[in-house]
C-alpha cells in the first residue's frame, strides 16, 4: 500500500511541474460594468495545453448559459446567441492538459448592459440567397443580430409569400427545420426579422432559394472535354487587411480583367456601394466585399457574370503604456508592462530591435535604470517608457529662506511624483558641505529637512553644497543658496 502511495505521489508531482499558467480573462475584466450583450470574451493565449473549456451562468460556478464548451486552441468567444441583458454573468475558464483533468482558473464576473433599442435586420447563412439545387429538407440558418432575444420567420414561394410560415417566432436560435418538405422545383422565399423587448426589426431584406437545379448561365461546358467553366472573372485577393489609426488610406487594387468592379461595405446586414474603380480607398475598419464581373453574350443576350470576393480590415494602433509595476524578487526585479489599445502587441527590454516577447512581464531585470519598449505587431506604431527614473538635479531646490515664515523653510530633497518611495531612490543620506568642503549636515531624505544651523546656530545667506547617492549609485553633486 505505501509503495502505491509512493508512486501516486510522483505522479501527482509530475502531473503538478507540467500544470500550465492559467489565463485570466481580460475583456471583459473582472466587475465590468455595462458589457454589450454582443461581447467576445477574450484571454491570453497558453501554449502547451491542448485547448480551453468555457462555462457561462447566471450564478457563481452556474453553467445555464454555455456549459463547459471546448474551445480548441481560440483564446476567444461570442456566445452564439448573445447574453441576457441587465444580468451579473459568471465566467469560469479551464485549460485542458495532457494526461490529467482539466485545471480550473479563476472566474470573473461582469454585468450586460441594458438594451434600450430594437435589433437589426440579419441575413440568411444557408442556403446562400439565390442558390440553387437545393433539397427539400434543407434546415433554414441565419446569423445572430446584437440584441435579439428572438427571430420571427416568413417563408413563401413568392415575394412576400407566406402561406408556409407566415410570420412565426421560431424563439432565441439561429435555425428552423420546417416540419414539413419544402415544395420541389421552385422558388421559396425567406424572410427573417429579429426581435426583442424594444420591438421587431423593420423593413429585412426578403432572401430565396430554388429547390432544384438551374442550368447557370454563367457556366459553359467544354465540347471536348466535358469540363464546366466559369464566365465570371477569377480573382485572387487578400481576405485580410490591417488599418491603423489615423493612417492615411490603404490603397487597394483588384486584378486586372475583369469588365467591372463594385466595392461593398456591409453594416447591419445590410450593403452600401462604396466605389466602381479597380482601384479602391480603405478608409475605416469593417467587413467588405469586392464584386468583379464579366458582360458575356449568349443567344444575343448580354449578361453579367461576377465573382464575390470578402474581405475583413481589423484596426490596430501604437499601444499607450498605462503604468509600469515593479516587484522587487530575490534576484533582481520583475517588471510588468500595462498597456491599452486595440493592437496586438509584444514587449522588449533595453533595445528597441529587440528581441520581443508576447508576455507583458520581465524577470530578474538588474537594478539601474531600463527601457522597455513595446510595439504593435501590425507596424502601427512603437513606444518606450524608462523603467526606473533615478535622481535628477531638478530633485533638489536651488535656493530654501529658513526665516520661519512657513515658506521654504526647510532645504530638502523633493521626491518625484511618479516615485512611490524615496528609499528607491537615495542610499542613506543626503551630505551637506559649506563652501570649503567641511561636512555640516547629513540630511535624512524622510526627515522634515535642513533648517540651515549649525551646531544650533544659524549659518549665514551663502551657497551650500549637497551630495546625494541612488540604489543604483548614480551620484548627485549640486548646490543651492540659503537666503535670510
Amino acid at each position: 500500500m505505501s509503495k502505491k502511495l509512493f508512486y501516486f505521489g510522483l505522479l501527482f508531482l509530475g502531473m503538478i511541474s507540467q500544470a500550465q499558467e492559467c489565463p485570466v480573462i481580460f475583456y471583459p475584466s473582472d466587475g465590468t460594468t455595462d458589457v454589450p450583450v454582443d461581447v467576445t470574451l477574450t484571454w491570453p493565449e497558453v501554449t502547451g495545453i491542448n485547448g480551453y473549456l468555457l462555462s457561462l451562468g447566471t450564478t457563481p460556478g452556474g453553467n445555464d448559459i454555455i456549459n463547459r464548451e471546448v474551445l480548441g486552441l481560440r483564446n476567444s468567444f461570442k456566445p452564439p446567441v448573445g447574453l441576457p441583458e441587465s444580468t451579473t454573468i459568471y465566467a469560469s475558464l479551464s485549460i485542458i492538459q495532457s494526461n490529467t483533468i482539466p485545471l480550473a482558473c479563476n472566474v470573473i464576473r461582469f454585468t450586460t448592459s441594458e438594451v434600450t433599442t430594437r435589433p437589426t435586420c440579419t441575413i440568411m447563412a444557408a442556403p446562400d440567397n439565390n442558390a440553387a439545387n437545393v433539397t427539400v429538407v434543407t434546415d433554414l440558418i441565419w446569423n445572430y443580430s446584437p440584441t435579439a432575444t428572438s427571430y420571427n420567420l416568413s417563408i413563401g414561394t413568392s415575394e412576400g409569400g407566406t402561406e408556409i410560415l407566415d410570420n412565426f417566432n421560431v424563439g432565441n436560435v439561429l435555425s428552423y427545420n420546417p416540419p414539413a418538405d419544402l415544395p420541389q422545383d421552385v422558388w421559396i422565399y425567406v424572410t427573417v426579422r429579429p426581435e426583442n423587448e424594444n420591438g421587431i426589426a423593420q423593413t429585412c431584406n426578403e432572401e430565396r432559394f430554388f429547390t432544384g437545379a438551374i442550368n447557370d448561365p454563367c457556366e459553359d461546358i467544354d465540347p471536348i472535354t466535358g469540363e464546366t467553366k466559369t464566365l465570371a472573372p477569377a480573382m485572387e485577393f487578400p481576405s485580410i487587411f490591417i488599418k491603423c489609426k489615423d493612417s492615411p488610406p490603404i490603397d487597394v487594387v483588384a486584378d486586372d480583367g475583369a469588365d467591372g468592379y463594385r466595392w461593398y461595405r456591409i453594416e447591419n446586414g445590410s450593403e452600401t456601394l462604396l466605389s466602381q474603380s479597380r482601384n479602391f480607398k480603405i478608409t475605416e475598419a469593417g467587413n467588405y466585399f469586392l464584386e468583379a464581373y464579366n458582360w458575356i453574350d449568349k443567344s444575343g443576350t448580354t449578361l453579367e457574370c461576377s465573382s464575390i470576393n470578402n474581405f475583413n480590415v481589423l484596426p490596430s494602433e501604437s499601444p499607450i503604456i498605462e503604468s509600469i509595476d515593479i516587484r522587487k524578487l530575490t534576484a533582481g526585479k520583475q517588471v510588468t508592462v500595462n498597456v491599452t489599445g486595440v493592437g496586438d502587441y509584444e514587449y522588449a527590454l533595453d533595445d528597441e530591435n529587440g528581441p520581443y516577447q508576447k508576455e507583458s512581464s520581465f524577470y530578474n531585470v538588474p537594478e539601474g535604470p531600463h527601457v522597455v519598449f513595446v510595439r504593435d505587431k501590425n507596424g502601427c506604431g512603437i513606444v518606450s517608457q524608462l523603467i526606473e527614473r533615478g535622481l535628477k538635479s531638478e530633485d533638489f531646490p536651488t535656493f530654501f529662506t529658513p526665516n520661519h515664515d512657513g515658506f521654504n523653510d526647510f532645504w530638502q530633497f523633493v521626491r518625484p511624483a511618479e516615485v512611490k518611495e524615496v528609499s528607491e531612490v537615495l542610499e542613506g543620506y543626503i551630505s551637506i558641505f559649506d563652501r570649503y568642503g567641511n561636512l555640516l549636515f547629513q540630511l535624512d531624505p524622510n526627515s522634515k529637512g535642513w533648517d540651515g544651523n549649525f551646531k544650533g546656530r544659524p549659518l549665514p545667506s551663502s551657497d551650500y553644497w549637497f551630495r546625494a547617492v541612488s540604489t543604483a549609485q548614480q551620484e548627485i553633486k549640486g548646490h543651492f543658496t540659503l537666503k535670510r
